[in-house]
């Protein structure tokens, strides 16, 4: 018999995502961060909203440095089976949104191996997410455009990627009603 796990999506908050990392966001709401001006008054400045690890768990060889760069990623088609996750067990991994395009943030718990029955799907719009160093997650999952993403990470000595695949009498799907349902709703 087959496992079948069916993903609803919820909305993206730092309470909610906490276990994973951080979001990175702010809004006229968010009590939690406030600005301090700068440039003659003209910029705020929102602070330190995530942190980057490059510590993981080896001994540094001094190569260690957080990088910037740009993914772009395609839009994935929904319904969609998830056969798959990825974690970065030397550092952290942040995602910024170029746009307000909503897409998807699919983690889960697990020590050695993604655990299927912690799975968590949340909706972005306009939000960042920073994973903690070893947090299971799905790569990008665009939703219908090409969407860019700023991406801060750790580059240096060790393997920084671990990739594990969901047993095979595991079924994991996304379903399109319920992640369109809550877009109509975020507009």
């Amino acid at each position: 018999m087959r496992d079948v796990i069916q993903l609803v999506p919820e909305l993206l908050t730092q309470q909610s995502f906490s276990v994973f990392g951080d979001v990175i966001h702010i809004d006229d709401n968010n009590t939690k961060v406030k600005p301090i001006m700068i440039n003659e008054g003209t910029t705020e400045r929102f602070h330190k909203l995530a942190g980057v690890d490059l510590s993981g768990n080896i001994e540094s060889d001094g190569h260690e440095q957080a990088i910037i760069s740009i993914f772009r990623a395609q839009p994935r088609t929904l319904p969609m089976n998830i056969t798959m996750m990825e974690r970065h067990p030397l550092g952290s991994q942040a995602f910024l949104p170029s746009n307000e395009t909503p897409y998807l943030v699919l983690v889960c718990e697990g020590k050695d191996a993604p655990d299927p029955r912690t799975l968590k799907l949340f909706i972005a719009k306009g939000q960042g997410v920073n994973y903690h160093a070893n947090t299971w997650h799905h790569p990008l999952l665009a939703l219908g455009d090409i969407n860019s993403f700023w991406v801060v990470d750790r580059s240096g000595s060790g393997n920084n990627l671990e990739e594990q695949n969901f047993p095979s009498d595991c079924r994991i799907g996304i379903d399109a009603d319920s992640v369109n349902a809550l877009i109509k709703e975020m507009a």
